[in-house]
């Protein structure tokens, strides 16, 4: 088996937009352009593409088929998708190259979160039997878990609050960053309550966007980028789907993920939390301590596209490293309620 590097990412702007189709093809075309122009790559080149995107999202069935008009109808090529975030179709691409099916693969994740009631739509992802008749929404959901935390004394609301000040400050270096700004956390605790106990802030901005990362088998890799980032473990665990059958204020998943992709000792960490308190509890269950920096694009808080914003933690993590800004980073993706599934990733430069 080859080592696999990632050497190209690109993402399009996170923005809200109620304006034009739920394909994805507008978002992607651009960045494909964007990540062939970064490694000097060709579609031609690309021996397997693998998305990431929901139905459900957009709204009918097999809605992936209409982005793949961004590859192009011909030639034919070798192509997948998962109805989870672009993340989990890189881990479908890593394996590929890993076995030596595919030299080069790409790998996408899009979502048009403003084309429909997102929290509704969330709520399809619950058990359903006894939690998706409730229609218990999102933000709710992460209310309770954060209220636990609350209670139990592992963090404060101004522990929450800070979370946010410091991803809005660091999403000022990033440039396709939905918000970004300096405030302070008084400002913030002075906003009214959205969902007890979490407000606006503590809740990723409902985003569109797309995000691409293409990886390569060793040799390729070295003649493609100058400073490619060593994929060293890349690992996937998953809690309980039944939110009264696991601990919410712990993320036994993200820990487990962690520990098998040999998270220790990374200078840099993108995780995927959409909510501030949920930083926390990642923070906690991954061992991100001083002086490992989290998050400098922003993270989720400064744009969460759905389908989008785990691939693109990976790949912020990834440019860390090929940027030479740091030697160890790691990227982070979730899915489902309350950090339920956890995706870690672990690079390096050699």
């Amino acid at each position: 088996m080859s080592d696999v590097a990632v050497i190209g990412f690109a993402e399009a702007p996170n923005v809200r937009s109620t304006d034009g189709t739920t394909n994805g093809v507008e978002m992607l075309v651009p960045i494909f352009r964007e990540v062939f122009d970064q490694t000097g790559l060709t579609k031609s080149d690309i021996g397997f593409w693998c998305s990431g995107s929901s139905d459900y999202l957009a709204g009918r069935a097999f809605s992936f088929v209409s982005a793949v008009d961004a590859i192009g109808a011909f030639p034919p090529v070798m192509e997948s998708h998962v109805e989870m975030d672009g993340a989990f179709a890189l881990y479908e691409a890593w394996v590929k190259v890993l076995t030596g099916e595919a030299d080069i693969a790409l790998a996408y994740g899009f979502g048009k979160s403003s084309a429909g009631d997102l929290r509704r739509v969330l709520a399809l992802q619950l058990d359903p039997y006894l939690m998706a008749p409730l229609w218990p929404d999102s933000v709710s959901v992460a209310a309770l878990q954060a209220r636990l935390g609350l209670e139990q004394g592992i963090w404060t609301e101004r522990a929450m609050a800070e979370v946010a000040v410091r991803s809005r400050a660091a999403a000022m270096s990033n440039a396709r960053a939905q918000l970004s700004g300096q405030v302070s956390a008084d400002e913030l605790l002075a906003a009214p309550l959205l969902a007890d106990p979490l407000r606006a802030h503590d809740c990723a901005p409902v985003t569109d966007g797309a995000a691409v990362v293409i990886i390569a088998a060793a040799e390729r890799a070295r003649e493609l980028c100058e400073r490619p980032a060593w994929i060293s473990g890349f690992e996937h665990r998953i809690d309980s789907g039944q939110l009264g059958a696991r601990d919410l204020t712990r993320s036994a998943s993200a820990t487990a993920a962690g520990t098998a992709a040999g998270a220790a000792g990374v200078d840099v960490a993108e995780l995927h939390a959409p909510f501030t308190h949920q930083e926390l509890i990642l923070r906690d269950a991954l061992g991100l301590a001083e002086p490992v920096l989290v998050s400098p694009s922003g993270g989720a808080l400064a744009g969460n596209p759905l389908f989008a914003a785990g691939l693109a933690r990976i790949g912020h993590a990834a440019r860390q490293i090929i940027s030479g800004a740091a030697g160890r980073a790691l990227g982070h993706a979730t899915s489902g309620p309350a950090l339920q599934q956890n995706l870690v990733c672990v690079m390096e430069a050699r």
